[in-house]
């Protein structure tokens, strides 16, 4: 896979005219984007700064960052504080994100997200007001292990960090996670399957697929 260097201002606003052009699928009037990455590249950055670029276009944004809806701590931690494949397989709550972010954006539905559902820090449910995404709208979810998840993604962006990048950039008490990550980019194949990969091993200093 050939990378080339890009600035990360430059980075959003590419991406932001691409989605400019970009027709939604199965007759959707709302965007939905995948910024898919491991927390260690930190998704959510990038979904800001591309949320930015949007909105001076005119663009209505949602940002939806996945770690507002991981599962109650008596279900990410049933086999244990450090389980890999727990981490892999149950710590977000999948249906949730179908019901609450994708299935109001459906063609004929109600057009208003809950953005978050699930506080891990209070491990309890956020309370949040749902917000409106009007037609012509952008939804920008962020998060770590998106893809081949069947979610409907107009546009997928992957973040890429080498093995030895994704080590540094990790903190310790979060090293038991590298392993569902591993299996993630096994078996998905992340690089592959996303339509654009942006590689962030210096998070200033980003390259991209085009």
């Amino acid at each position: 896979m050939r990378f080339e260097p890009i600035s990360r201002d430059r980075l959003a606003d590419v991406l932001a005219a691409r989605l400019d052009d970009l027709t939604p699928a199965e007759d959707a009037t709302r965007t939905r984007v995948a910024v898919d990455g491991a927390d260690a590249a930190d998704p959510g950055r990038l979904a800001a700064e591309l949320a930015e670029r949007l909105r001076a276009r005119g663009r209505p944004v949602l940002t939806v960052p996945t770690h507002g809806f991981l599962r109650p701590a008596s279900l990410r931690y049933e086999y244990g504080h450090r389980d890999p494949d727990s981490y892999r397989d149950s710590w977000f709550d999948e249906g949730a994100l179908w019901r609450e972010v994708f299935g109001p954006l459906e063609t004929g539905g109600s057009g208003t997200v809950l953005p978050d559902l699930w506080d891990p820090a209070t491990d309890r449910a956020t309370r949040s007001a749902r917000r409106a995404l009007p037609p012509g709208g952008v939804l920008l979810l962020s998060g770590p292990m998106l893809l081949g998840r069947w979610f409907p993604f107009d546009l997928t962006v992957h973040l890429h960090l080498t093995p030895a990048a994704l080590r540094r950039r990790t903190p310790a008490d979060e090293q038991w996670t590298l392993p569902a990550l591993a299996r993630y980019a096994g078996e998905t194949e992340p690089s592959a399957a996303a339509d654009v990969v942006v590689r962030l091993d210096d998070p200033e200093r980003p390259a991209w697929t085009g």
